[in-house]
């Protein structure tokens, strides 16, 4: 389309809609989006769209409307714009670009529109473009206005489409020429212009980019000659990138070292409280750095101090959380008034991921507010990590990021301890409570890996600590609650001696369950997550105290607003977890059970607040088995009623896209959760409701497996197998229509590793029960089991899962599954090892033992690690024992005495002489 001309009344109409849609007051706004959406249909749109944007003159706001409609055109309908209509589109682009629009909001829009155009068309299919932005940022005679808008559109493209750019296209990579032009302007004489290019560089230092690296020399020079720059904006960038640089590439970073190490400890220091905010994120990454410790130690005594005073609350830090810095009563926590929306957490999910190193479901609590920051480990954003309940940290602004490096600069162990105790003496007996306060929290900062160091000290810091849970101030109370529960590993161990029991451990329990009672709400937050947080520590350790706990934890309903009621839940769902069976006693029941009933009874399905609610109830559930079982019927119809409206809410979304919202799936994610818990602690008992309720649970899920979400799939095939476990009878007849969706999940994706594990382990379970029904689908699990059981660079949880369902599917197919034996064998073995001895190893084993007994030969070439293997078994079943002594004694008969002499020759004595006396051999 060379030639394109807007028919007027189409292009009349269309201004007419922006100009209704800009009005707020115009009631007809969802109509208008609806027409709008519509016209995606037309094929020249996108042509209307950029003319409006590019060519019309008048008003402003309109033209910026139709640019932005555009950008989200080609996000979402790329695919079917024809060619001659995107050609025109970058035609008319390439032109905006080269005469740059008056307006900075235009120029900006176009931009955008630009950014889309290539990150959704990929780079290579624009390359010119690069060319273009490039030669007008290095020309001579470009104007301002030129240089402002290359600038900003290729800044927009280094973020949006940064992987692309650092691969080879067309004979070079474009990063080869891009990054250089960015760096000469490091050093403009508009601060704006060194901000955005450095970082748009910055952009390309975590993907350790190759053409970075070729020109690191020339990036590094320009990046330290803003070490002195007046705007505090590029100080924040350059503070930013020596950070990144240090995490991606340290060693670049090593022949200055000392003059880093200088510069970030003067910026900790900056008037500009950002500049410092991220020179304190440099030094969790520094300390990680095994090559720069002799370096780092002896500049502890200066960073130390530095880092404990930004712990203190300034005045501003008070006056944000509404208080008044020298009467801290804190009106806006106290627990009489009533929640901002602002300081409503976001809901957590209950994370339910079967393995086969730990079956118990795992609860994630990611409480956040706009005043709270999260202080958790360092390796808090590992999938695998089961951290139960994060500790928030109350503090608003620089101390939250100070508070950090203490976490990480334990490394240096003793040495920190031996700077830091005399500092933090100083501060715990300090006259001002702020002071007092830092010296706490500076306590608790350095739990995670300073325990060992701190040990030592904690018996006479506990009991100050316990002292200041009765401070005046709320704020050293709450930041006292968090301390403790940084340090419960070391109460709970103290449990074992009578002494430690009654001097450390019962009076924090019993101090922690005071505070959860506290009229100020920070208070309740913070001696709740403690408390979890032991909870989690002490598990069978709490059995003594039960009853008091329940006391004080229902008795926080009647004072808890929602924002602490989600904390509460969670941990009380933690309690039943650490505790299990045993909280099925009538007196637990008496107290535990009557306040969440009346929430359950109280909350409208369409209520948010039922998800915590849900969670907390899937783990008391499963603890209390046949206890749950007065409440079952209610709360199955409920759960089953949520996962149909939303499965219907969603299907009319669907067919009205226009018309209706998509529903909100948290209601079924939870519910099915709670489902599991259910079947998980009622088995068979959950049969009558299965079988008789409406609508049909079992049939809502044969639409739940095909779900796009993998949050809905993550449950729904735990549900499945855990029906499998305890109500076979009532799943058969729908697995024709599950397991090959089921099958069609185990796919090692990183973004859904519980989805697949999950899959595996269901297919396990149905194995073991559908016996030989499930041959048909042999072939298809086994393209999906072999690779993962192979794949070293998997998560071991998956492998593990992998060789489980694979020796699950012998029992259930032995003839057919002894074929495929001599391909999977070592692997097998190998990672069996580190499986540890339960059920699902034992039904594994037991699997490989009928598989072995039809095809011996599988076995011969790895028998002496069979044989090692059951010998190192600890406590195999009499059944188990049994099958491994068949073998055993199998291979004995079956092979030349020689062969047998040599192999069991070969074995350790202590091996020998378990063969020898547990299987006579």
């Amino acid at each position: 389309m060379t030639v394109w001309i807007p028919q007027q009344q189409g292009l009349y109409e269309l201004l007419l809609l922006f100009s209704d849609a800009a009005q707020p007051q115009n009631h007809n706004q969802l109509v208008i989006q609806q027409k709008l959406e519509s016209f995606n249909k037309i094929p020249d749109y996108p042509c209307y769209l950029v003319y409006i944007l590019t060519e019309v003159q008048g008003n402003i706001h309109t033209r910026i409307t139709a640019g932005l409609t555009l950008k989200n055109s080609i996000l979402n309908h790329y695919n079917s714009f024809q060619l001659n209509v995107l050609d025109h589109v970058k035609y008319c682009c390439t032109q905006a670009l080269q005469r740059p629009d008056r307006d900075l909001n235009v120029r900006k829009t176009v931009a955008s529109v630009i950014t889309a155009l290539v990150t959704r068309g990929q780079v290579h299919n624009w390359f010119d473009i690069l060319l273009l932005l490039v030669e007008k940022l290095s020309h001579t005679t470009s104007s301002t206005i030129d240089i402002e808008m290359a600038l900003d559109t290729l800044c927009k493209i280094c973020e949006d489409a940064t992987r692309d750019l650092d691969q080879e296209m067309h004979g070079q990579r474009p990063l080869d020429f891009i990054l250089p032009n960015l760096i000469r302007f490091f050093d403009h004489d508009n601060a704006s212009y060194r901000v955005r290019a450095m970082s748009a560089t910055n952009q390309f230092i975590m993907l350790q980019s190759v053409s970075l690296f070729a020109c690191i020399d020339d990036y590094l020079k320009a990046l330290f000659a803003r070490a002195d720059d007046s705007d505090p904006d590029v100080r924040q960038e350059l503070c930013r990138s020596i950070t990144m640089l240090m995490e991606a590439r340290p060693q670049v970073l090593q022949p200055y070292m000392s003059n880093i190490l200088d510069y970030m400890i003067h910026s900790i220091q900056d008037d500009d409280e950002n500049v410092a905010l991220e020179a304190c994120d440099f030094w969790p990454i520094c300390v990680d750095v095994d090559e720069l410790q002799p370096l780092l130690l002896p500049a502890l005594p200066r960073i130390i101090p530095l880092l404990l005073s930004h712990m203190v609350y300034s005045e501003i830090d008070v006056m944000m959380l509404g208080a008044d810095a020298e009467d801290l009563e804190d009106a806006i926590e106290d627990t009489t008034n009533p929640d901002s929306h602002l300081f409503i957490p976001q809901l957590y999910r209950k994370n339910q991921y079967h393995s086969t190193t730990t079956t118990t479901t795992t609860t994630t609590t990611t409480t956040t507010t706009t005043t709270t920051m999260m202080m958790t480990p360092d390796n808090s954003n590992n999938p695998d990590d089961n951290n139960n309940t994060p500790i928030t940290l109350t503090h608003y602004g620089i101390n939250d990021s100070s508070s950090k490096p203490n976490t990480s600069i334990e490394h240096q162990g003793l040495a920190v301890i031996k700077f830091l105790l005399p500092l933090l003496n100083a501060s715990l007996f300090h006259q001002h409570w702020k002071i007092r306060e830092s010296g706490i929290l500076a306590l608790g900062a350095i739990a995670e890996d300073g325990m060992t160091e701190m040990s030592p000290h904690l018996p006479s810091l506990i009991p100050y600590l316990l002292q200041s849970l009765n401070d005046t101030k709320p704020l050293v109370r709450s930041i006292t609650c968090w301390t403790l529960g940084r340090y419960s590993k070391w109460i709970v161990s103290q449990y074992d001696t009578s002494e430690g029991r009654q001097t450390i451990f019962e009076p924090v329990l019993y101090s922690l369950l005071d505070r959860l009672l506290d009229k100020n709400k920070r208070v309740q937050e913070a001696s709740c997550s403690a408390f979890a947080t032991l909870e989690e520590q002490a598990n069978q350790e709490l059995l003594p105290y039960l009853q008091p706990i329940l006391i004080h934890l229902t008795s926080a309903f009647n004072m808890y607003q929602q924002k602490n009621l989600t904390i509460l839940y969670d941990a009380l769902g933690t309690l039943a977890e650490s505790v299990g069976s045993q909280l099925n006693q009538t007196k637990c029941l008496e107290l535990l059970m009557p306040p969440l009933i009346a929430r359950w009874n109280n909350l409208s399905d369409q209520d948010t607040n039922l998800f915590p609610l849900l969670s907390c109830l899937s783990s008391i559930t499963t603890a209390l088995g046949t206890g749950f079982e007065p409440y079952a019927s209610p709360v199955y119809i409920r759960c089953v009623k949520l996962v149909a409206s939303t499965l219907h809410a969603a299907y009319l979304a669907d067919q009205h896209p226009h018309e209706m919202d998509p529903p909100d799936v948290e209601f079924m994610i939870f519910a099915l959760d709670l489902l599991s818990g259910l079947i998980q602690g009622l088995g068979p008992v959950m049969v009558p409701l299965i079988s008789q309720s409406e609508p049909k649970l079992l049939s809502l899920l044969d639409v739940c497996v095909r779900d796009p979400l993998t949050e809905v799939l993550q449950p729904t095939f735990v549900l499945i197998g855990d029906i499998a476990t305890s109500c076979f009878e009532q799943l058969e007849p729908y697995l024709p229509s599950f397991l090959p969706e089921i099958v069609d999940q185990m796919l090692p994706d990183y973004q859904c590793l519980s989805v697949c594990n999950n899959a595996m382990w269901s297919v396990g379970e149905i194995a073991l029960r559908w016996g030989n029904n499930i041959e048909p689908y042999l072939p298809r699990l086994m393209e999906r089991l072999y690779p993962i059981l192979l794949s070293l660079d998997l998560p071991d949880s998956l492998r593990e899962n992998a060789m489980v369902t694979l020796g699950r599917l012998g029992i259930a197919c032995p003839t057919v599954m002894a074929c495929h034996l001599p391909l999977f064998i070592r692997p097998w073995l190998e990672k069996s090892t580190t499986v540890q001895e339960y059920g699902e190893k034992e039904s594994a084993f037991k699997g490989l033992c009928d598989m072995i007994k039809v095809n011996p030969q599988a076995g011969l070439k790895d028998l002496g690690t069979l044989i090692t293997i059951i010998s190192n078994w600890q406590s195999p079943s009499p059944s188990l024992n049994e099958e491994f002594d068949a073998i055993l004694h199998g291979y004995k008969k079956i092979i030349p005495i020689e062969e047998w002499n040599h192999i069991y020759s070969s074995l350790s004595n202590t091996t020998q002489n378990i063969l020898s006396t547990r299987y006579n051999l």
